[in-house]
């Protein structure tokens, strides 16, 4: 049977705060956190997804907690992402809206630090923070960690793969040892399973669902295409879901603002979000988004993690994600709250394996559903039309002054053929740009093909204008896309492009525009990463074998200097200096002629 939050232990102000913003009863998630941290004191790790009430299971708890008579900081929420940093902080004020004495202050990058400073010398007890900044803060002598009782990591994973490890590793090495620790993740992943070793001491977990599953709510679904027809796709999808409010996701900057500009071309009420925005232009477009001002947000990753957006319909993915892990992210911005969800990937056939590996880590199946035809669209729209007509309020008193001129400009014209020239008018458009679509031809089935292996992954091309770069690092070295962009913005510097990565376990392959490829390459061979050389080599320099090699079998002569010799440091002696793999590199490593 289902307790309410009074048997949980919550304190009446924060019952009467909860019950102002709609709390009629506890989620599942709130049901199991909330109890445990009133009456004890151990760490945790609570698995569950995005839009299950996380925020309310550990807030409450955390708020009860505090002792108000003392304005020091004793509690600290660290998130990925600006966006989430403040939802946490306003959620957090509304639940303690009723207990006197209370300060909640959200730091986070993107926004003035003097503001945020005067704060914290004013004293609050509950800081929320991106890991980056409060660091920052932290190291100015701001931010006080002396006296944090309770600490909480909220999605941990997507710190973690944003490359926050460092950061997080820093903060907990400030905080007294006799500290709680709370981790929320939607996964749990090595890294998340690393950091529990690390900082949590004799800890529980709390497990809402399954490991690694996917939000309850929502349905998985996917489109298989051509590549060149993915857009036309994209544009059939949206018109067959005429109430459709989503989030587009796609995999680089230019993609996301490629796709929004054809959108609004088309007549579609889009935008975009992503990193070459400004912070201003980035908090417009997520408020005119959160209002359903507009319809449709075409969005990076990046971007559009921590986002927490009410009656999200569908999400679809025009790309899928490099990490695998990410689509869990993606998925669950929909299907929030008890609602259900949509989650659309629209694929083609070279990407049929990573619908495979997804499967395996939310443990769903996606469903295979065909493109709606141009007569199911119309349909669809047809009714959304007629739907509106006959719903539509009429305001006797407005138009009453009108009504003589109106009949009498009709009077002439039956109902039926009044009805048609009505629908017409709103659905001609409509109907005339189906009338010539292009088909969408379905892509040939092939054999169910194997996962990629690491060397058919190594033989990826470049997509158009960009060149693929190898790099000797990996999953293993923790080397993930946040910690790839931070390294090409400290070394190469300004905002490095960077199109397809693909991350394995010791290696790495990733994607520069033609032109910055030479650059990227120079400034990233020879420095260190975690104690070791860094080497980084176009994709073909990688994997090339020198055609001074070609038939020498050993025994005599020079050693074997394939790039397999080259990537074990064992078996070549490199003289403490860095190789070149470039192709002036193998001309002078080439034997002379005796």
């Amino acid at each position: 049977m289902m307790k309410t939050f009074e048997e949980l232990g919550v304190s009446v102000e924060i019952r009467r705060a909860i019950e102002e913003m709609g709390f009629v009863q506890p989620m599942p998630v709130q049901e199991e956190v909330i109890p445990r941290l009133l009456t004890s004191t151990r760490d945790m790790i609570a698995l569950a997804q995005t839009g299950t009430g996380k925020t309310a299971s550990f807030g409450i708890p955390l708020l009860m907690r505090l002792d108000l008579s003392n304005r020091d900081t004793q509690a600290l929420v660290l998130s990925p992402t600006r966006e989430l940093c403040l939802q946490i902080a306003d959620d957090l004020r509304d639940f303690s809206k009723y207990m006197d004495g209370i300060h909640v202050e959200a730091v986070y990058g993107g926004a003035a630090i003097e503001q945020q400073i005067r704060a914290l010398k004013k004293g609050v007890q509950v800081i929320v923070a991106t890991p980056g900044r409060l660091l920052d803060l932290k190291n100015r002598g701001y931010a006080k960690l002396d006296n944090v009782t309770n600490i909480v990591l909220d999605e941990a994973d997507e710190m973690l793969n944003m490359g926050f490890s460092d950061a997080i590793n820093e903060i907990f090495e400030s905080l007294p040892e006799d500290h709680s620790t709370l981790m929320f993740s939607a996964t749990m992943s090595r890294e998340v399973e690393r950091v529990a070793r690390d900082y949590l001491h004799d800890h529980e977990e709390v497990v809402v669902g399954s490991r690694n599953e996917g939000a309850e709510s929502v349905n998985h679904i996917y489109y298989m295409v051509q590549a060149k027809d993915k857009y036309l796709a994209l544009k059939r999808i949206v018109d067959y879901y005429p109430k459709i409010f989503a989030i587009i996701f796609c995999r680089t900057k230019l993609e996301t603002q490629e796709i929004a500009d054809k959108l609004i071309r088309d007549g579609y009420n889009a935008e975009s979000l992503h990193g070459d925005l400004s912070q201003q232009q980035r908090d417009l477009t997520m408020q005119k988004f959160r209002q359903h001002l507009t319809q449709l947000l075409v969005a990076t990753d990046v971007a559009a993690r921590g986002l927490d957006v009410d009656d999200l319909t569908h999400v679809i993915n025009f790309g899928l994600p490099d990490d695998t892990e990410s689509y869990t992210h993606r998925s669950g911005r929909t299907g929030r709250a008890g609602k259900k969800g949509t989650s659309i990937s629209i694929v083609h056939s070279k990407e049929k394996h990573k619908i495979r590996d997804i499967e395996k880590i939310i443990g769903k199946k996606f469903i295979e559903t065909p493109i709606p035809s141009a007569e199911e669209i119309c349909k669809k729209q047809l009714y959304k039309v007629m739907d509106q007509i006959v719903k539509t309020d009429v305001d006797d008193d407005e138009i009453a002054p009108f009504l003589q001129d109106i009949n009498r400009y009709f009077e002439f014209i039956d109902k039926e053929e009044l009805i048609k020239k009505i629908v017409s008018l709103e659905f001609g458009k409509f109907l005339a740009y189906y009338a010539d679509a292009p088909e969408i031809e379905a892509p040939v089935k092939e054999k169910e093909k194997k996962p990629q292996t690491d060397k058919q992954k190594r033989m990826n091309k470049a997509q158009k204008g960009y060149k693929r770069l190898f790099i000797n690092l990996g999953k293993k070295d923790g080397f993930f896309p946040g910690v790839l962009m931070q390294t090409l913005n400290r070394y190469v510097g300004g905002r490095q492009e960077v199109g397809h990565i693909d991350l394995l376990d010791t290696i790495s392959y990733f994607e520069v525009p033609e032109k910055d490829a030479r650059k990227v390459m120079t400034q990233l061979t020879g420095i260190r990463y975690k104690g070791r050389t860094v080497r980084c080599n176009s994709e073909d320099e990688r994997d090339a074998t020198p055609a001074s090699n070609k038939g020498n079998k050993g025994g005599k002569g020079r050693k074997k200097d394939d790039w397999r010799s080259l990537m074990n440091p064992s078996r070549v002696d490199f003289k403490g200096e860095v190789p070149d793999f470039s192709e002036e590199g193998w001309a002078r490593r080439k034997p002379k002629k005796r």
